[in-house]
């Protein structure tokens, strides 16, 4: 090289040990991070994937965390509901043992009272004490609230699920397509005939055998009827100067059934009719008057009222407009990702129904306590208190079983696929990374070594100036 203005070759060594060295920063940069992509320089297009599935993936973990705190909340719930039960089941045993009166002093039945109102002072505690992080979950804060419900045309509506939209509500529709009906037995006949008669009335609930003097006339049949219809579930009626047996509920279930065991009477059986009924266009689980549909968006039991069910083409309707447990359990905020479910008020004056009555009402003093001897009714009611608890309890695990820990589960498989697909466009495979290195260093050393060479080549003219 003659010229000594520009030394073109230590600048083109210089680009190279610039391009070189910034590949080694770039090397151990990947090294020390451990991922491929550590600016939207390095790959714009696997930046925009990697971020995507990144926010996928926090916002699965968070659904999982959502999840296992709503199990928790259920398992909260359930051991509550656990101990209701068990004391439902001691009221049942005391009021079993409180109706053996031909065994039992009066005192003794009247201890059994002290503990059946101890056990609904403990229900009570329960529902209203039972909280997680600050929240009650058993005193109703947690049930729907609704609106518009015509008494008149149903006696009980409960709302166990509805996804209402934000600020909004969600209308429900009854419609009754086929009345309800009762088995029904009647007669024209006058009474009783000139013997004496023997009969068996049976109903769903048990049968009982009455015998009847002769010319025993029909409203004398009726009372007797009637003073056990509690234990047979038939009651009976004048229409006119006829004489009708009906079942006291409706639906298939039910019926009434009479035998002659000796002398003249009616003879025969006949079952009841369930109602026909479509609630939001939906036709509906009726046992009765008891409808109830179960869908994605609503999950509605409804007890109609007599009148309401033995009519036909007839419409009403209410609206759920708040309340219920929202659980966020999936990765986006959408109503596809969030479960609701409603839990009722367990306490003694919530328990029961309008028909058997409140479980309130065995406490002292009240219409059904044992100490006046209304066992039978008292039976009833805790029979239903038990049936609504189990019901609950069941909803509950049925939720938790299906819903919580099966999305768990597939949140889990996609957590596992989605964290593969952004470690596969971001992270860095050290066994590359490592190699890459190595030549790096390589390069950069050899061209530290190149630039010193070609910064020194100008001194050659000095030898063309030392030969002058």
């Amino acid at each position: 090289m003659s010229r000594i203005n520009q030394n073109i070759a230590s600048i083109g060594a210089q680009i190279t040990l610039q391009r070189n060295q910034n590949d080694l920063s770039l090397r151990l940069q990947r090294l020390s991070t451990g991922l491929k992509i550590n600016a939207g320089k390095d790959a714009p297009a696997g930046l925009i994937a990697s971020e995507a599935l990144r926010s996928e993936i926090n916002g699965i973990q968070q659904a999982v965390v959502n999840s296992a705190r709503a199990s928790n909340v259920v398992n909260t719930a359930e051991g509550a509901l656990s101990e209701v039960s068990a004391l439902l089941l001691q009221a049942q045993s005391l009021t079993n043992e409180a109706a053996n009166t031909g065994a039992l002093s009066p005192d003794e039945v009247k201890a059994n009272q002290l503990q059946v109102d101890a056990i609904l002072n403990s229900i009570n505690r329960i529902a209203n004490t039972t909280q997680f992080n600050g929240v009650k979950l058993l005193n109703g804060s947690l049930d729907y609230t609704l609106s518009g419900v015509n008494a008149t045309n149903i006696a009980n509506a409960q709302v166990f699920a509805s996804k209402l939209p934000d600020n909004g509500n969600v209308s429900i529709a009854v419609q009754v397509t086929a009345s309800a009906q009762t088995g029904v037995l009647s007669t024209a006949a006058l009474g009783i005939g000139g013997a004496p008669t023997t009969i068996a009335v049976q109903g769903s609930l048990g049968v009982q055998q009455i015998t009847f003097a002769a010319s025993t006339v029909n409203s004398a049949i009726v009372a007797a009827v009637n003073q056990y219809r509690i234990s047979t579930g038939v009651s009976a009626a004048l229409s006119g100067t006829a004489l009708r047996l009906d079942s006291t509920s409706f639906g298939s279930r039910n019926f009434v059934q009479v035998q002659t065991i000796s002398g003249a009477f009616i003879n025969g059986k006949d079952f009841g009719v369930d109602a026909r009924v479509n609630i939001n266009g939906v036709q509906a689980s009726v046992e009765g008057v008891r409808a109830s549909i179960r869908t994605a968006d609503l999950d509605v039991t409804l007890d109609l009222s007599a009148a309401f069910g033995q009519q036909t083409a007839t419409s009403t309707s209410f609206s759920v407009v708040g309340g219920g447990a929202k659980f966020q359990l999936g990765p986006s905020v959408n109503a596809q990702g969030q479960v609701n479910i409603g839990v009722q008020s367990i306490s003694s004056t919530n328990l029961g129904n309008q028909i058997v009555g409140a479980l309130s009402s065995i406490g002292s003093g009240q219409t059904n306590f044992l100490v006046e001897g209304n066992t039978v009714q008292a039976q009833s009611i805790i029979s239903e208190a038990i049936r609504q608890v189990s019901t609950l309890r069941g909803r509950l695990g049925a939720f938790q079983k299906n819903i919580v820990d099966s999305n768990v589960n597939s949140l889990n498989v996609a957590l596992e696929n989605v964290t593969a697909s952004e470690s596969q466009i971001r992270d860095a495979d050290f066994a590359a990374e490592t190699a890459a290195l190595t030549r790096a260093q390589i390069l950069v050393q050899a061209n530290t070594s190149v630039l010193s060479q070609a910064n020194s080549s100008p001194q050659s003219v000095l030898s063309l100036l030392g030969g002058r």
